[in-house]
């Protein structure tokens, strides 16, 4: 698949079959194998696609073979209307997916963007339920805010995406455009703040009150259901909550991060290339206690160019005894990031 198209049926096989925005997926299973479909929030056709990875089966309908992409969910028109019959209801632009597999939920968690609702499609027989948000109305696609309650009494703004915590049987969703995670309890439809203070920004903490966000887009639970990854979208970074301590962490994803983190990391005293330019320095006495300070000033080839993506590293080296053996040797940055091989230095 990867031609865009309007097609609201389905039925073809892999690159045959045109889709429409695809925004997320969630592996699961459909009278068959475990795991032989990939549910698909198909959001430019308002629908939940199935892909069948193996031979299988949807509910209330006929069997698929292998490679087969066929509508689940959805009848296209954007709305926001809940059915038994799950070609009847209307979803406007699912954006995110999770997957509750066992009882008593078994069904699929969906983000339906433009409702500004959470909404259940059960795997059994398709039928699409209400959880959170959104009002009555399935043609009202403006009751979103930021309100905290259960089932319609709950508020959000364009949600993204959403995760199924099955160690603790709770729901999180990132609530885009009000820069918050919010948690839902399926079983009493309770909505409530998790973590982000409601302002755009990028404050990590120190709680989960004070943390900030700035248009979250996507969720993942880890670590056996103690922590949340969180996309954070607009702040370009991806962050954790540990659902235990209730701290904010920053995962080192920037360039910049990824830089100071090796920075800092032990490092690997690296084996020069025999082409690398060595400067041997004269013996030097050193006292018992005294210190010594070096300077180094690199003089770099004419026409080199400097990328931020390249960094180059030097080291120092000493031969003898010294009084620290852990301080015979290291490596360090280059103030300066280099296009060419660092053997050249």
């Amino acid at each position: 698949m990867g031609v865009q198209g309007t097609d609201k049926e389905g039925g073809a096989i892999g690159p045959q079959q045109p889709i429409s925005s695809p925004w997320d997926l969630a592996l699961g299973t459909a009278g068959g194998e475990e795991n032989n479909v990939l549910w698909i929030a198909m959001a430019g056709t308002h629908q939940i696609w199935a892909l069948f990875l193996e031979d299988g089966k949807l509910p209330k309908g006929g069997e698929f073979k292998k490679g087969t992409c066929i509508r689940f969910v959805g009848s296209g028109n954007e709305e926001n209307r809940n059915n038994a019959y799950p070609h009847k209801a209307g979803l406007a632009q699912p954006s995110g997916l999770s997957v509750a597999p066992l009882e008593p939920w078994t069904c699929l968690f969906v983000a339906d963007s433009e409702s500004s609702t959470i909404r259940t499609v059960a795997l059994k027989d398709g039928a699409v339920k209400h959880l959170v948000g959104g009002e009555r109305d399935p043609l009202n696609l403006f009751a979103f805010g930021d309100v905290d309650g259960a089932g319609i009494n709950a508020k959000l703004q364009h949600p993204l995406g959403v995760a199924w915590n099955p160690h603790h049987t709770l729901l999180y969703v990132a609530d885009s455009y009000n820069h918050k995670i919010k948690v839902v309890d399926p079983k009493s439809k309770q909505c409530d703040v998790l973590a982000g203070s409601g302002v755009a920004g990028n404050v990590l903490g120190p709680g989960f009150e004070q943390a900030t966000f700035n248009e979250p887009g996507g969720l993942c639970v880890g670590e056996s259901g103690k922590v949340l990854y969180i996309a954070d979208t607009n702040n370009h970074h991806i962050k954790t909550l540990d659902l235990e301590t209730r701290t904010v962490s920053l995962l080192p994803v920037t360039v910049e991060d990824v830089l100071d983190a090796a920075a800092l990391a032990p490092r690997k005293i690296p084996k020069l290339p025999k082409s690398a330019a060595r400067v041997g320095l004269p013996a030097l006495a050193v006292s018992p206690g005294q210190t010594l300070h070096m300077e180094l000033c690199l003089s770099l080839p004419e026409g080199t160019k400097l990328t931020q993506d390249a960094p180059s590293f030097w080291a120092l080296s000493s031969e003898g005894k010294p009084r620290s053996p852990d301080r015979q040797s290291f490596c360090a940055p280059i103030p300066v990031k280099l296009a060419q091989s660092p053997s050249s230095l």
